[in-house]
Order: structure tokens, then C-alpha cells, then sequence
């Protein structure tokens, strides 16, 4: 099992259940979903990669997201997650992994979707386009094949 060694040591949040760490990610497919409330495209893909979201945890599919704020300030954060997103993990704001993700996957602009095998290989650093051509099922399948 290689995604812990992706998010190995940090704390992933989800509004209203507290810290977990990496071990809620095993055997799960990934998306990472870097994005920031003050960035107009994050706040128009959002709110798809919701409802793809929840209809793929609706069929008991193993995909998980966690999502990589880089808003300006906890109250920024807060309130995108409030006003959009979907019952996914997230990482605190200011959290180190923040920056080597975005360095590792080579996140140049957002919102942008990583997409991860559950051994944490790379499937896709263009998630966005399967969530906005695919039906959920479909783009899971795609990933996992």
C-alpha cells in the first residue's frame, strides 16, 4: 500500500468529523483536488465534482477526495467548504504536504484534479476533463482499469 507514503503523516479533515489519517485512503482511488475559493473556474467545477462525487459514494464505489485549499485564509476555507464542496477529506491550511504535492504533481494552475491509483501510482494529472465528459462510473472505470 503505497498511498500512505503519499500522505504519510498528515492530517486529512472532514467538516464536522475531526482528524483522520491516511489509513481512511487504503485501497481507494484518489483524486487530489487542488483549487481556492477566490479562483472563478474552482467555483464553477466544484460544485460538478460534488455531484460526481456523491453519486460515486452513493454506490458504495472506492473513491475518496481530498482537496488542497490555496486560499488565503482559514475563513476563506472554511467558507468554500461550507458553500460548495462536497463530504470529502481536506488538508489544513499551511499544511507542508501542500506544497510538495502541488511540486510533485506539477500543479501550475487550478483547480486541477490528480487522479490516484490505490497503490499511489499517477493515473491521470487531467481529472477535471474525465469529471466534466463522463459519467462518474464511467470515468471510475477508465481510472481503475
Amino acid at each position: 500500500f503505497q498511498m500512505a507514503s503519499v500522505f504519510a503523516g498528515a492530517k486529512l479533515f472532514k467538516n464536522g468529523e475531526g482528524e483522520a489519517d491516511s489509513s481512511v485512503l487504503e485501497g481507494k482511488t484518489i483524486g487530489i483536488y487542488f483549487s481556492a475559493h477566490w479562483c472563478p473556474p474552482c467555483r464553477k467545477f466544484t460544485p460538478l465534482l460534488k455531484d460526481f462525487h456523491a453519486e460515486l459514494v452513493d454506490d458504495d464505489a472506492e473513491f475518496e477526495i481530498v482537496f488542497v485549499s490555496f486560499d488565503r485564509s482559514e475563513a476563506d476555507l472554511k467558507a468554500y467548504l461550507d458553500e460548495a464542496h462536497g463530504n470529502w477529506y481536506y488538508l489544513g491550511l499551511g499544511d507542508e504536504l501542500i506544497q510538495s504535492l502541488s511540486a510533485k504533481y506539477e500543479v501550475s494552475g487550478i483547480p486541477a484534479l490528480i487522479i490516484l491509483k490505490p497503490n499511489g501510482d499517477l493515473v491521470t494529472k487531467n481529472g477535471r476533463a474525465d469529471v466534466q465528459a463522463k459519467a462518474p462510473a464511467q470515468a471510475l472505470k477508465a481510472w481503475t482499469s
